[in-house]
């Protein structure tokens, strides 16, 4: 595709006569391969890319799309006012707009995302719908799954996925959209077919600086929804109001509102998992799960939703969900021990109480947590996590999370204040803290160890080492005692 044919349309555009063939788009110049259109995207979290234009006309791209003039060795520069919404409109046109002939399920919200996903994509399985999943665990293209490295990635990497998800047969697809994902344009110009908001609590803040802020960064994905896509929302949580503010979509709302299209009436949680039973338009409807927690029995309302607004049977939802499981979402770790441990990617003060409190009603015993918090990230949240495991655990080993570029003594030291008198112990090394709660269980406490889930690393100063908390469980279990 030749450079005027894709930034012809784009807003407030400025270019030069020079028209090199296009066969690449990216957004770091490290990745750069020859005939690349390199975009030099700017915001949020990741370094300005305009002092690697050279580096990435170096490297082989044919031309850069830019906010400013820099220096680029005569290669051809664009000029537009917003690189980031430039590139969402040149991944689709480069792709050619795979994401239309997908039916696209986009989730949002502070808690729930990962588990909804998987849950919609079971369901969208079960009706050969053969969907695809962009997530924060992994990423399944047809009969490939390749590991997660962006909750939402890059506009590009998004349509580049669609395009390999249409070309692999696939005919619909779940996105868990982040709120840093919508606020950067990740999935501008992406028209959903439906679109669920889970919940919102603090989280991100040191990113979006305010709650506000946070609240209107969800909203974007309802904002734009089509007339006749669904936005499924859960009327229990204050923000959904704002939410819908804008939304021109239909609307089906779950939870325990008796406002709710899809009213939770009942639930149970045990060892087995969750029985929920639902009010629906189609009648009353009762599902098990072998997920735990009360804080599923919304998630399970929200597929249920999403199924109806895809025309998917409640007794083919009901199915589907049963037997579904998200890695590091409540997973226990069993090697025989006498008590039990559980690995849960708990990371924001909701979330922690949450799994604490489903831990809390499936132990006769202690219970026992292992937490800590990101480096460089919402410094607020700290201390609210660590009254949040003085409220609900027997005991804290309080311990590093990803510290990045921050001291870990320091973040924890941020911790400690809410734990105020609770029991705890503090060990910043993080395995020899989840060694210490192990070895200080007994027979009947259960040990959760919070924060990473799923993830098989630790970010420490620039670096990622690998590390991975329910191997590291395995481990310790598999020791002979101290």
């Amino acid at each position: 595709m030749r450079l005027h044919e894709l930034v012809t349309d784009l807003p407030d555009v400025r270019f030069t006569e020079d028209n090199p063939e296009v066969l690449g788009l990216a957004t770091d110049s490290r990745k750069v391969r020859s005939g690349d259109l390199f975009v030099a995207i700017r915001g949020g979290e990741e370094q300005d890319r305009h002092p690697y234009v050279k580096d990435a006309i170096a490297a082989g791209a044919v031309a850069a799309v830019v906010e400013e003039v820099v220096e680029s060795h005569s290669a051809p520069l664009v000029e537009v006012p917003s690189t980031r919404q430039a590139l969402s409109i040149l991944s689709k046109r480069f792709y050619g707009s795979p994401d239309s002939a997908l039916k696209l399920v986009g989730i949002t919200g502070t808690n729930g995302k990962t588990t909804t996903a998987y849950m919609t994509y079971a369901m969208l399985a079960a009706v050969d719908m053969n969907p695809g999943l962009v997530g924060t665990v992994e990423y399944l293209i047809g009969d490939r799954s390749a590991h997660s490295s962006n909750s939402t990635p890059e506009a590009n990497e998004l349509q580049s996925m669609f395009r390999e998800m249409v070309e692999a047969g696939c005919q619909s697809a779940v996105i868990e959209a982040t709120s840093h994902g919508l606020a950067l344009g990740r999935v501008g110009g992406m028209e959903f077919d439906v679109g669920v908001f889970t919940n919102l609590t603090r989280d991100h803040l040191d990113f979006h600086r305010s709650q506000e802020a946070y609240l209107s960064a969800k909203a974007l994905l309802f904002d734009n929804l089509k007339t006749d896509a669904y936005a499924i929302v859960n009327v229990d949580d204050t923000a959904h109001s704002e939410i819908l503010a804008r939304c021109r979509s239909k609307v089906l709302r779950y939870g325990y509102s008796a406002s709710a299209d899809i009213r939770i009436m009942e639930g149970q949680t045990d060892w087995r998992g969750v029985r929920i039973e639902l009010k629906t338009p189609e009648g009353p409807q009762e599902i098990e799960s072998i997920l735990h927690g009360q804080f599923n029995f919304w998630n399970i309302a929200a597929v249920v939703a999403t199924g109806m607004a895809l025309g998917v049977s409640k007794e083919v939802t009901a199915q589907a969900v049963r037997e579904v499981k998200v890695p590091g979402r409540f997973e226990t770790v069993n090697r025989g021990q006498l008590f039990g441990v559980v690995v849960d990617y708990a990371h924001t003060p909701d979330g922690l109480e949450n799994v604490l409190q489903t831990a809390k009603d499936l132990t006769d015993g202690r219970l026992i947590c292992v937490f800590g918090c990101g480096g460089d990230r919402d410094r607020g949240k700290r201390p609210e996590m660590g009254r949040v495991a003085a409220k609900f655990a027997d005991l804290s080993f309080v311990t590093s999370d990803n510290p990045r570029t921050e001291n870990p003594g320091s973040i924890v030291n941020e911790i400690i204040p809410g734990l105020g008198s609770a029991p705890h112990f503090v060990e910043v090394n993080r395995r020899k803290a989840i060694e210490g709660a192990i070895h200080s269980a007994n027979p009947g406490d259960l040990v959760l160890i919070a924060g990473k889930g799923h993830e098989d690393y630790q970010e420490i100063g620039r670096e990622r080492i690998h590390f991975d908390d329910r191997e590291v469980a395995r481990e310790v279990l598999e020791m002979p005692s101290p």
